[in-house]
């Protein structure tokens, strides 16, 4: 049961590693930890999300605390009752982008804010191992609560759409289709695999997996769409395809949605320090004031409230909005898309084109057998950049960069490199890799 417990969340296989009583026991946890009085949870399609529920649910009740059931719900939607409705924290039950076997929890406090392996998700696993919890004087309550409505009006209230645009949606058979169920009827929506099925018969639910998103990119094409876009598992995540049917990269995705923000005043934006040099400067050009942030949700939402950001990008598809309680929502970022490309009037492809402007290698994984000198290697030869350590090592030139970061659950040290020119970018991708690789 141990290795359910991650950086972020809390995710296994069902039932051999997560369970009814494993949910149980995590409920006590939970409320044992936080102190939490009133509690929203939410659940994704699998089949099993509802066996969890029942045994979480009844863990926090028998905790002494409150349970707000809002039913089947997005990731962001559940954020979203969990700051309007004045909880003291939320359980989102699911596995995101995992297959169908696998199950979890993403675990928030008040606010939506975010409880990770370094903030609490460690000191639940040792409460659960240990059964640490105390007998309450009373037992808490369960009540529902539909939470579509505000979400719906709270989307659309974004909007500056003067047409129906065309949108092929790939739902995954997952929770895209409650998180967009409010704003449909603003789109000329082309749907696949629009049906709830948490066996994802279809596909894997994640656009980071570019195969994943062959089946849109030819309806795009094949129906003329504006644009297309794919959601994750729990809809915390999206992929988005241009009117071509080209992917979008989803640091250049953050430059586009910033400059819909922008368009309404100056803001402070974060971005991906794996992003492309191209989103600093469009965040700047349009009066914004660009700030790097660290790699994970966590990391991310809390630097957003250091520096009062309005919203954050990140390379995995992870879209922020300190309005959704600095938390994820990829109905906004739809929203605020075809706000970008009414205001335009011009085909997406053609406010993508200016930004795809640099040579990324994409992340490149390596196995390495010890991180540690690895990293000194780097420190000493790259020193003559500009140097700094937000997350890894990352050291930029004037007509290169590079950032190399160990993975929080693996023996890997992940390499991006970026340049002005392909052949620059590939010399010093190749450079780096004999270094780090040996």
């Amino acid at each position: 049961m141990s290795g359910i417990f991650k950086a972020y969340d809390i995710r296994g296989i069902y039932p051999s590693d997560i369970n009814a009583d494993v949910a149980y026991a995590i409920g006590r946890a939970y409320i044992t930890f936080t102190g939490a009085k009133k509690v929203v949870i939410g659940r994704d399609m699998r089949p099993h999300s509802q066996q969890l529920f029942d045994g979480l649910s009844r863990g926090i009740t028998d905790q002494g605390a409150d349970v707000i059931d809002i039913g089947l719900s997005s990731t962001p939607q559940s954020y979203f009752a969990n700051g309007t409705l004045k909880a003291d924290g939320s359980v989102m039950i699911t596995a995101s982008h995992n297959p169908g076997e696998w199950n979890g929890m993403k675990l928030c406090r008040a606010n939506a804010v975010p409880i990770s392996g370094a903030t609490g998700i460690m000191d639940i696993q040792k409460i659960v191992e240990n059964r640490a919890w105390n007998e309450p004087d009373a037992k808490g309550s369960i009540s529902t609560y539909d939470i579509k409505a505000e979400y719906k009006a709270f989307l659309r209230s974004f909007g500056k759409l003067d047409r129906k645009l065309k949108v092929v949606v790939d739902y995954a058979n997952a929770m895209g289709l409650y998180e967009i169920a409010g704003i449909t009827d603003l789109f000329d929506i082309v749907p696949l695999y629009d049906t709830l099925d948490g066996t994802f018969p279809n596909h894997e639910a994640n656009p980071l997996q570019t195969e994943t998103l062959d089946a849109i990119r030819a309806k795009v094409k094949e129906v003329g769409a504006d644009f297309g876009a794919a959601f994750d598992g729990d809809a915390d995540r999206c992929g988005f395809i241009d009117d071509q049917g080209e992917i979008i990269p989803m640091d250049l995705f953050t430059a586009l949605i910033a400059q819909d923000i922008l368009s309404r005043g100056p803001a402070t934006i974060l971005y991906d320090l794996r992003s492309s040099r191209a989103v600093k400067e469009c965040i700047e050009a349009n009066g914004g004031k660009a700030v790097q942030c660290r790699v994970g949700h966590a990391f991310i939402k809390n630097q957003m409230r250091e520096y009062d950001a309005v919203f954050a990008g990140e390379l995995s598809g992870h879209y922020y909005f300190k309005q959704n309680f600095t938390a994820e929502s990829q109905g906004l970022a739809m929203i605020m898309l075809a706000n970008l490309i009414c205001a335009k009037n011009v085909p997406l492809h053609e406010l993508v084109a200016p930004l795809r402007k640099y040579y990324s290698s994409g992340e490149i994984n390596s196995k390495v057998a010890d991180v540690a000198p690895i990293l000194d290697a780097l420190r000493q030869k790259y020193a003559d950049g500009h140097m700094f350590e937000l997350d890894g090592i990352s050291s930029e030139y004037d007509n290169w960069w590079f950032n190399v970061r160990a993975s929080n659950t693996e023996p890997l040290l992940r390499l991006i490199v970026e340049a002005d020119t392909r052949e620059l970018m590939e010399a010093k991708r190749d450079e780096l890799l004999k270094l780090i690789r040996g």
